[in-house]
């Protein structure tokens, strides 16, 4: 299945019915009086976040959602039926914006969440209703009220409580393929990952976090190069971060600063998120340039560092035990 995380749809909610002019006609009955029905509302427009989706592919084949009218009224005071709601299922965590996509109409963030969002119009009142004393034969009925419509962005945010971040080819992949069931590409070239991944994490029965790996950043990612930040939004509800670091790189403080600086470009608030730091590949170091290269990330981060070889699977337990730790404190605060 492809991902999408963001797409464009147009809405449109019913129409109301019409009301009717009618008069009653029986044997018998001299003063049948008016007895035309109302009409029945239009179908509204509703959005439900579902736990069985995680992409938003569908709306690239389907991009235009109508609900269809109410009813008409009839004779002997009979309301129009009233028509079925559209009811649009997304997945989890997935943002309405407006048109412009500056205003953020509602955030699907848990299962079930809904939200109305164009509502079908009222259907009109049949002559039944205008009756009064003095005026005891109306011809008078109504149209049903028009609904709305609108185009709207959809952009989905992935519900994780990890999210892995770091340079292209830092092994995050690897990582994610490692410590859960999921199967991302990894190669040993740049870029392999393209969107986001995401896999659970259970370290026993009652212990699991699901961890989320984006597409790796480099300098000017704020900017738009590489695959630029777009996808540093699906972190954005992670409880804490991974900071992966490639171990055999000759310029690891700055490849950690730069990566701190993107997040801090990003959004400020991303950039504040307890942070996990974790040299990788430790495997093709020697215990002489692991330490040399703990002390000067330790220096530049100011907290500690872990050691990790995601081939050889050395520090792995450890790193998954204190993000456990980190997720659980965070949401028992």
């Amino acid at each position: 299945m492809k991902f999408l995380d963001q797409a464009k749809i147009y809405l449109r909610s019913g129409d109301g019915g019409d009301g009717v002019v009618a008069f009653r006609r029986e044997k018998y009955v001299e003063f049948g009086g008016p007895d035309g029905g109302n009409g029945g509302r239009g179908g509204n427009i509703i959005f439900k976040a579902v736990p069985n989706l995680n992409t938003l592919i569908d709306f690239r084949y389907t991009q235009h959602f109508r609900a269809r009218k109410g009813g008409n009224g009839a004779g002997s005071d009979r309301t129009g039926a009233k028509a079925d709601d559209v009811i649009i299922n997304v997945p989890i965590g997935t943002q309405i914006f407006d048109e412009s996509r500056e205003t953020m109409l509602a955030d699907l963030d848990a299962d079930g969440k809904e939200i109305l969002l164009c509502r079908g119009g009222d259907g009109g009142y049949g002559n039944a209703y205008y009756k009064t004393s003095t005026n005891r034969a109306p011809r008078r009925a109504d149209k049903g009220w028009p609904g709305e419509e609108r185009w709207v962005w959809l952009r989905l945010k992935l519900i994780a409580d990890i999210g892995l971040v770091g340079l292209p080819n830092a092994g995050k992949s690897t990582l994610l393929s490692v410590s859960s069931r999921a199967k991302p590409k990894i190669a040993d070239y740049p870029f392999t990952t393209l969107h986001p991944q995401l896999g659970v994490v259970r370290l026993s029965m009652t212990e699991e976090f699901i961890i989320a790996d984006i597409p790796g950043l480099i300098e000017g990612a704020s900017d738009g190069a590489g695959l630029g930040d777009r996808f540093l939004g699906h972190v954005e509800r992670c409880a804490a971060l991974i900071h992966l670091l490639d171990g055999t790189e000759k310029h690891l403080v700055k490849n950690y600063r730069l990566i701190r600086t993107e997040l801090e470009r990003y959004d400020a608030t991303l950039a504040d998120k307890p942070e996990i730091i974790v040299l990788n590949k430790c495997d093709a170091l020697t215990p002489q340039q692991i330490s040399a290269k703990k002390r000067a990330l330790e220096k530049a981060a100011g907290t500690e560092i872990f050691l990790l070889s995601a081939v050889s699977h050395d520090g792995l337990e450890k790193l998954l035990r204190a993000a456990q730790d980190r997720v659980r404190s965070l949401k028992q605060s």
